[in-house]
């Protein structure tokens, strides 16, 4: 993999199943970035603040994406959304969407705080599979990304 391979990806997802098969087909696409999970939205904040059990920028560091889910426990993905974008760092970070919302509500409130994509998760493997393809092609190998320090 070229490209970003040096940059972190945050991936903010709760279902363990949905996190294995995306962990999975980086593996088999020979992605190196380093891959951070965080389980819910609070656990987020905490990750991109660097607060809490975060507050080590070793275990910590900025991702130069962000793979948001909207329905997490807790402070969901649209408030963290929102807390990402109204934060003058934080708001330089790309974040892809991925969540099997199709709301048309949730489509219109995510890119109205200036999201990089909104993809709904297809439910189906091979459509899966060949979304998250997409995904590390585009955005782990094509698009030039800043350096968030």
């Amino acid at each position: 993999m070229v490209g970003n391979a040096t940059q972190p990806l945050l991936v903010v997802e709760d279902s363990d199943e949905d996190f294995s098969t995306f962990q999975r087909l980086l593996q088999r696409e020979g992605v190196v970035n380093p891959i951070y999970r965080c389980i819910t939205g609070d656990q987020a904040l905490d990750f991109l603040y660097q607060t809490g059990s975060y507050c080590n920028p070793d275990i910590a560091p900025r991702p130069a994406v962000i793979l948001l889910d909207l329905n997490l426990p807790g402070t969901d993905g649209r408030e963290v959304l929102q807390e990402i974008k109204q934060d003058e760092v934080l708001k330089k970070i790309p974040v892809v969407i991925m969540t099997t919302s199709s709301n048309p509500k949730d489509i219109e409130i995510c890119y109205s705080y200036s999201i990089s994509s909104y993809i709904v998760k297809p439910l189906e493997i091979d459509r899966l599979t060949e979304t998250v393809q997409t995904f590390i092609k585009y955005w782990l190998d094509i698009v030039v990304l800043p350096e968030m320090g």
